[in-house]
């Protein structure tokens, strides 16, 4: 017992340094932004999209980008996010619970970071989808790294963790591409996002049905 104790309090440090860590680097890509140092990449990929969005091709992507918006919007998330909970809830109710308060404490901590900052949402190209909320770090990026990050831990599979990050970079690229995020909201969110997942997977149940 005291050999495991020693074990989950390690693996506790670890999870609440490697979320202080994330925390960190999203205030220093804050503090970068707000002295116009990561202008050259904001503006930059911002212009370079606008520029697509007008080419015969990009006219056609646009529908995928406001799609995978909607996919990852916090009205979708909750209907995926309790859609899995019940399936999983039926054989491991343990690992249930943890996946619906990881998202749910993930989305908190943003709501947080966001009233932080109260950075405002980027003018350069218009808006391709309607938003009320502060830029900075994205919610979007956050929330859905957390969603489809826990279930590929919650998976297990290599497969499945390439299909979380493909959804979860066409969702990120989403946000630049209709003009309602920065590049750099969109990484500071997937850093939060990482580093809250590594805090919450110290306490991940296991997969028996007592879980």
């Amino acid at each position: 017992m005291g050999a495991r104790f020693i074990s989950e309090r390690g693996a506790w440090a670890r999870g609440a340094g490697v979320l202080a860590l994330a925390l960190l680097c999203v205030l220093a890509i804050a503090l970068l932004q707000r002295q116009g140092l990561l202008d050259f990449l904001n503006e930059g990929l911002m212009r370079r999209a606008g520029e697509w969005r007008h080419d015969p091709v990009g006219r056609h992507l646009t529908a995928g980008m406001q799609a995978a918006s909607v996919i990852g919007g916090t009205t979708a998330r909750l209907i995926l996010l309790a859609a899995a909970a019940v399936l999983l809830w039926r054989k491991a109710r343990g690992r249930a619970l943890w996946l619906a308060l990881t998202v749910a404490g993930g989305a908190l901590l943003n709501a947080l970071l966001k009233q932080i900052f109260t950075a405002p949402r980027p003018d350069l190209l218009p808006h391709l989808d309607i938003v009320h909320s502060y830029s900075f770090p994205s919610g979007h990026a956050a929330g859905n790294m957390i969603f489809f990050g826990a279930l590929a831990l919650l998976a297990g599979r290599w497969p499945i963790y390439a299909i979380a990050a493909l959804v979860i970079m066409w969702i990120g690229g989403s946000r630049v591409w209709l003009g309602v995020h920065w590049p750099s909201d969109v990484i500071a969110g997937w850093i939060e996002g990482v580093g809250w997942l590594a805090f919450c997977a110290c306490w991940i149940p296991g997969t028996d049905r007592s879980a």
